[in-house]
Formats: C-alpha cells, structure tokens, sequence
C-alpha cells in the first residue's frame, strides 16, 4: 500500500465532528431554498433533516439559511410540514 491510499479514511467516517462546517459548499447549488416567514412554525424539522451546518435557529424561533453551506439538495423544502420551503432558481 502507497503513503497516498493509507492518507486516505474509509469512505463514511467523520475524523473530527463539526468537521463539514469547514467546506462552504454553496456554489453546488442550482436552486436554493426560500423560507416563507409567514408560514413557518419553528418547528425545526428541516434542520433535523440538513445534511449540512445550513439552517440556523432564528432568536425568535424561525429558521434562516446559511447559504454558504446550502448545496441545495432540496431536503428541507420536503421535509417541511406546512411547506414554508420553496425552493428557487439560483
């Protein structure tokens, strides 16, 4: 085995948690998702479901985006129960 392939982790492991903070993955993106203020309880289930450090906590309990870190996978646009997520064009 080359110094190169024992460099390398196993596919699935997190060799520091927090790590995925570190890489802004924004310019993935084709859409990005929009919060309607409006219709959104705080209820949070689309930061449960974010793959990424991309939905943030709102002082009043709503949720903004981090879109340096969205890669917009569309997850949290799904997973919203009263459909507060859309999700846009870039």
């Amino acid at each position: 085995m080359s110094s190169v392939e024992t460099a390398i982790l196993p596919g699935g492991i997190v060799s520091r948690p927090g790590s995925t903070a570190d890489y802004k993955t924004g310019t993935w993106r084709v859409k990005r998702p929009v919060v309607d203020l409006n219709k959104c309880t705080g209820c949070l289930i689309c930061w449960i479901y974010c793959p990424e450090p991309a939905i943030l906590k709102r002082e009043d309990g709503k949720i903004e985006f981090d879109y340096e870190h969205c890669k917009g996978c569309g997850i949290c646009s799904e997973e919203c129960p009263p459909k507060a997520i859309s999700m846009v064009e870039e």
